[in-house]
């Protein structure tokens, strides 16, 4: 990765995700930037935590496992982003910060137990991926099921339930995805008033749609393309 026109992408990212928060009515401050870092190794997450990106989502467990290693030095934030199955739940709840892709309340069980028994202080983080568009591929909660899960997943002691995520159709006009992340946000809004408690995270939006998804409210944004240039392997979609 070349340190200068990773700089270069960085900045252009950060103004543009300034401008689409100040459109949104609030600071960019507001907006945290995870930088998707799968399939990168760790000298790329290197240079770009010396620049001053401190978050990091990685789509596989195993493969995190093989480069965490070589960064474990840097005081960044780990996010798991990818499907994580059950057999993973115990090494995942060791390895990373946040698990931002819960959909299944017997996963949030594991992972709250295995939390429990590490010794841990620090609350493991979660996500409810909801599954915003009906498409079978995709990995999420269905809606009809999250307000169960969110009130089940919310009692559980070593889990710090903060918000929702999504991952929308993929469409080349990014206006078009806007109807999902809008409706994320007011499924975000209706569980705070039924759970009674504000969450302070809507993680949406990637490389090609993420000033949208800001624009309707996303506190944090996946990027990977956008920053790292292409991976060695391009899965679809591109984050």
């Amino acid at each position: 990765m070349s340190e200068t026109g990773f700089q270069e992408r960085l900045e252009a990212i950060q103004e543009r995700i300034a401008a689409a928060a100040l459109r949104s009515g609030r600071r960019p401050e507001a907006i945290t930037l995870v930088a998707v870092s799968k399939t990168h190794p760790a000298e790329a997450i290197r240079g770009a935590f010396a620049l001053g990106v401190t978050h990091f989502g990685e789509n596989r467990v195993q493969e995190w496992e093989g480069k965490r290693g070589a960064v474990k030095d840097l005081p960044g934030e780990w996010h798991l982003i990818g499907h994580l199955q059950s057999n993973k739940a115990a090494r995942a709840a060791r390895l990373f910060h946040s698990v931002d892709s819960l959909d299944d309340f017997a996963l949030a069980q594991r992972l709250d137990r295995v939390r429990a028994e590490s010794g841990e202080a620090r609350k493991l983080r979660v996500l409810i991926e909801v599954r915003v568009a009906p498409e079978e591929s995709k990995s999420g909660a269905e809606i009809a099921a999250l307000p169960a899960l969110a009130e089940k997943v919310s009692e559980l002691s070593y889990l710090d339930l903060s918000g929702l995520m999504c991952i929308p159709p993929f469409l080349d006009e990014p206006e078009k995805v806007r109807p999902y992340f809008r409706e994320l946000r007011k499924l975000k809004e209706q569980l705070e008033g039924r759970l009674g408690r504000e969450w302070p995270v809507l993680s949406m939006g990637m490389s090609h749609d993420f000033e949208v998804a800001i624009e309707e409210g996303a506190t944090e944004v996946r990027l990977g393309t956008a920053l790292f240039g292409t991976r060695a392997i391009s899965p679809h979609p591109t984050v």
